[in-house]
């Protein structure tokens, strides 16, 4: 039996505008309002205004909301001072990934987790499978927030017409209460582009005025509406990933070269967390037989690789595409892929992706493509 996608709060603003819209993770999402270069060229240069409110958000407190957190997730949650947030992951026993993260710390014993839309409901279930026997509640927010995301060189000068919010003290990945166009936020450094920009995390009844008033505020400076389309190509260029693409359930952290977020030591009561003897047999594993790695990969010609392409050389299967599309900023195709350690070095010669029987030549780079200049 088929099931309707959800609608967030924006919904009748997007088709006002003429979105494009998408059944993304069970959600009504608009994929694009015009030209989704155009969106992707204006967050890069100006500002865009994005939906997230797709999101997961999942509250966490109690007394021993941070022992619970650092055994359920991979991350020291311990060390986040109030007001500020981290990036982290939730794992499997086996060390697969379930979800990536972020975490905020609103308060001495409250949390937000922010989980994938895709996830949102797995993750909540772990969670709260996970909080027998802490001193912490669990709490399903996700009907109690809608999420605007202000993204670009431009966006901290429209956030500050608005709010008198200390956003020159507030440092990326914090967060802090405050008043935008009179709507009460959680205002957070936080994003998905490459660029500066604020995640605004706001009651659903609020959304269609805070909205209404960005738009309004970033016009003069040249923001516009953006979807999930030029979302991915922005993350995609900056060497974000994605869960289902560059993440699985079949993927440790390590596997994905991020074995920067897993503490084995933490500052709470037990160093134990969920996934810790296979993850650290992984660390292992990637100390001393490499397994693929994650690199850019830059076209030569113009046809673009899509995730599943297989990564060739000397006639051989050497990786997997996980991510790909057109490059608005390098004007040229882009992908990130999983490939052997031996033609994972940026300049290696002969690699190419198989896209429909033809051998296309590519360029090994390191991630990301893009980096904003501070």
């Amino acid at each position: 039996m088929s099931t309707a996608p959800r609608l967030t709060a924006l919904d009748a603003v997007h088709r006002a505008l003429g979105a494009t819209m998408t059944d993304f993770a069970g959600w009504d999402m608009p994929l694009r309002y015009g030209s989704e270069r155009d969106e992707h060229i204006a967050v890069r240069t100006k500002a865009g205004l994005f939906d997230l409110s797709h999101m997961g958000e999942i509250t966490v407190t109690g007394p021993e909301a941070v022992d619970f957190l650092n055994f359920s997730l991979v991350g020291n949650i311990g060390s986040v001072g109030v007001g500020r947030a981290r990036y982290t992951m939730i794992c499997a026993e086996d060390g697969g990934i379930l979800d990536d993260l972020i975490v905020y710390r609103l308060g001495e014993t409250e949390y937000m987790v922010v989980a994938n839309a895709s996830n949102a409901q797995v993750v909540l279930d772990a969670l709260t499978a996970r909080a027998d026997g802490f001193d912490a509640e669990v709490r399903d927010d996700r009907d109690a927030y809608a999420l605007l995301a202000v993204q670009g060189p431009e966006s901290p000068g429209i956030l500050k017409s608005l709010t008198d919010a200390d956003l020159d003290g507030l440092k990326y990945y914090a967060g802090l209460p405050g008043t935008v166009a009179g709507v009460p936020a959680l205002i957070a450094r936080t994003g998905y582009t490459g660029e500066d920009g604020f995640e605004l995390f706001v009651a659903p009844g609020d959304a269609e005025k805070l909205w209404g008033a960005l738009m309004e505020a970033g016009e003069p400076v040249g923001l516009v509406p953006a979807g999930l389309s030029c979302r991915d190509t922005l993350r995609l260029e900056a060497g974000m990933p994605l869960y289902g693409h560059e993440l699985t359930a079949e993927l440790t952290p390590f596997d994905a070269g991020l074995g920067r977020v897993v503490k084995f030591e933490k500052t709470s009561q037990s160093d134990t967390f969920v996934g810790r003897a296979a993850l650290a047999a992984a660390a292992e594993r990637a100390e001393t037989a490499p397994p693929r790695k994650l690199v850019g990969l830059i076209a030569e010609g113009r046809r673009v690789p899509r995730a599943g392409f297989s990564v060739v050389a000397d006639g051989k299967v050497i990786g997997e595409v996980t991510s790909g599309a057109p490059s608005p900023t390098l004007g040229k195709p882009i992908a990130i892929a999983y490939v052997d350690a031996a033609h994972a070095a940026p300049g290696t010669e002969g690699v190419g992706v198989d896209i429909r029987g033809t051998h296309e030549p590519y360029e090994v780079v390191a991630l990301p493509f893009y980096k904003r200049q501070k």
